[in-house]
Order: C-alpha cells, then sequence, then structure tokens
C-alpha cells in the first residue's frame, strides 16, 4: 500500500463548550514501516465498522470547503502539507460549535491500493496502559486506539476525479442511533449521502429468494449458493470494496454466470450495477432448516415476521404466499 503523503496534527478539545486549540505539524511524516502498520490497522478497522454511509461532495463552497482545497492539491496548486493545514483549522471551527466534539488526533493520509488513489481522514484517540521496559520494569506508556474509530472518512479519489456521476465515492462513519455527534465532521468533509447501502443490500438478498424459488433449487444447493452470496459479500466488506453484481453471478453459479444478473435485471429491484454492502442487514441473512417425520422445511432468516410467523406457545408457523410450484402441487392433489 504506496503512501503518497502522510501528516497528523492534534485538536485538544474538551465537550464542555471550552475552545478548541489546534497543534499543527509542519512537515509530512517520513514513510517507514511503522507508518505503513499504522495505515493497514487504521483500514482494517475503518473496514470492519458498521454503520457507514457512502456519499458524494456537496458543492463546494465556503460552508463545504474541503473538495476545492483537495481539488487545489491534486492540481499541483498546493502541497499536502498546506492542505492539510487548512483542513485541520476548518475541523478546529467545527469542533468549537459543537458541544459534543472531543478533540484528538487527525491523521490526514493519501496512498495508493491497487490501481487507486484514496484520502484517509480520521480522528485517532490515545489509550493509557503499561508496558515492560528493556530493564523489565512496568512503565506507563499510551498507544493509539483504533477500536474506538469513530470520526472517519475515506475519499475514493479516482473515482471522484474520473467518474463524475459517481455517488459513492465517498464513505464515512454514521453516528449511531440517530446521534448528531459526528454530524459535525461530515460537514467537515462537506458530503452528503447518495448511496443507501441497507436498501440496496435488502433489494439484493430479495432479489437472491426469488431467483432460488423460480430456480426451484434443492435445499442443497440453495444453502451453497446462499454461503457463496453472504461470503462474497462479507469480503468485498472487509476489503472495503462494492459488490459488483456480474461479478456475483458468475460466483453464484459458474455453468450460467450471467443467470442471477439477467434475473435481477428483467425485474424491477432497482439497484445499482454496484454498490457496498450493508454488513449488519448481511449478518440477518440466513437460513432456518428442519426435518422430522417426513416433513423437510427450510427459509431465509428475513422471511420470518414477514411471509412466516412462529408462534412458539402454539408450537406453529404460519406460511404466507406459498411457493407457486408447492401450490399446484397441493391443488393437483386436491383435485
Amino acid at each position: 500500500m504506496p503512501i503518497r503523503h502522510c501528516i497528523v496534527h492534534r485538536i485538544d478539545k474538551k465537550p464542555d463548550g471550552s475552545p478548541a486549540s489546534l497543534h499543527t505539524r509542519e512537515s509530512e511524516l517520513v514513510p517507514s514501516q511503522a507508518l505503513e502498520n499504522l495505515l493497514a490497522d487504521l483500514n482494517e478497522s475503518y473496514n470492519a465498522k458498521q454503520g457507514k454511509a457512502w456519499g458524494l461532495f456537496h458543492e463546494g463552497s465556503g460552508a463545504y470547503p474541503l473538495s476545492g482545497w483537495l481539488a487545489q492539491y491534486l492540481d499541483g496548486e498546493r502541497d499536502f502539507a498546506s492542505f492539510s493545514h487548512h483542513a485541520a483549522e476548518q475541523l478546529q471551527r467545527l469542533m468549537e460549535e459543537s458541544n459534543l466534539a472531543v478533540g484528538g488526533h487527525v491523521l490526514f493520509a493519501h496512498y495508493v491500493q491497487g490501481m487507486t488513489d484514496y484520502l484517509a481522514v480520521a480522528m485517532l484517540h490515545q489509550r493509557e496502559g503499561v508496558t515492560l521496559t528493556e530493564g523489565l520494569d512496568i512503565a506507563p506508556t499510551t498507544h493509539l486506539d483504533l477500536s474506538q474509530l469513530h470520526l472517519a472518512a475515506r475519499i475514493n479519489i479516482s473515482e471522484w476525479r474520473n467518474n463524475p456521476k459517481s455517488r459513492q465515492y465517498i464513505s464515512f462513519i454514521k453516528g449511531k442511533n440517530g446521534r448528531k455527534v459526528s454530524d459535525y465532521f461530515r460537514d467537515f468533509i462537506g458530503c452528503m449521502e447518495g448511496v443507501d447501502a441497507p436498501g440496496e443490500t435488502r433489494a439484493l438478498l430479495k432479489a437472491f429468494s426469488d431467483f432460488v424459488e423460480s430456480e426451484d433449487l434443492p435445499e442443497e444447493q440453495a444453502r451453497e449458493k446462499t454461503e457463496t452470496l453472504v461470503g462474497y459479500a462479507t469480503t468485498q466488506a472487509k476489503l472495503g470494496e462494492p459488490i459488483t453484481l456480474e461479478e456475483l453471478s458468475g460466483l453464484i453459479d459458474e455453468d450460467r454466470p450471467k443467470a442471477f444478473y439477467e434475473h435481477i435485471r428483467n425485474k424491477d429491484y432497482g439497484m445499482a450495477p454496484e454498490f457496498p454492502a450493508d454488513k449488519k442487514v448481511l449478518n440477518q441473512f440466513k437460513r432456518f432448516t428442519g426435518r422430522a417425520e417426513g416433513l423437510s422445511i427450510s427459509f431465509e432468516a428475513h422471511l420470518l415476521g414477514s411471509k412466516i410467523e412462529y408462534d412458539e406457545a402454539r408450537d406453529t408457523l404460519t406460511i404466507r404466499q406459498i411457493p407457486t410450484q408447492l401450490k399446484d402441487q397441493l391443488k393437483r392433489n386436491k383435485d
């Protein structure tokens, strides 16, 4: 993961309304193995975070200046350190306006992964701990706690510069349960949501369920294809990469690699060709299976509460919208 430029500044701020103070580093960090390890760990922690959103920049303005400064840096009109200084000063101003904001170390990193350029911006916090010295004495120490990553964003620079119609070149961590604590950081980045990742993921799972039903697959094949879908989507989420429907279709059915993709395109699911997976929705997608005394039942967990109702007290399942082929068999048997 080649690092083009990286710098860290510190903003001191307590959540009591007191003014924030900025301490800037004048020169970029020197490339080192420690820095590469830090960015690798940061990426891993960021990719694992649930509750991220994807979007695009607002039009550049006095309220949202970051995109303009970033463009100036990329066009060679200012260096990376100057860009980061302006950005850190803007973040300090927004912090002062937020009574909930807490300071920390703000990291700016321009790096390359594969053929893609990214800018990572993250607020990092330190944690107190202990260490053993060379003389085997115990001494206090501090370290960056990447497990507590709450304010961070990643900008796909290549996508932003080369695909003007894209609405998902920025990802950022959203506040939990509608909390406003991270709103100032989103305003600092200057972005708005452009892709509904949970909605897209739910649409994908609905399309897959319909596809499995229409193919009338045996239970073992249906389970294998479900595992393929979830495994692929989970891996993409861990890598910070989007789901690509054509690629997924080829994995689900190697003999007919276009079958699932054509099923999606022939129905009105409204999905984009590529979109980020929502890990929370994926985690809810599993199959319940049971077999006893000539009765075999299998269904996907997301159907529970909609098409399928479970009454624990009566020990019963109520199934709505019975599969067409099963319905036809029942009708023929009645006749």
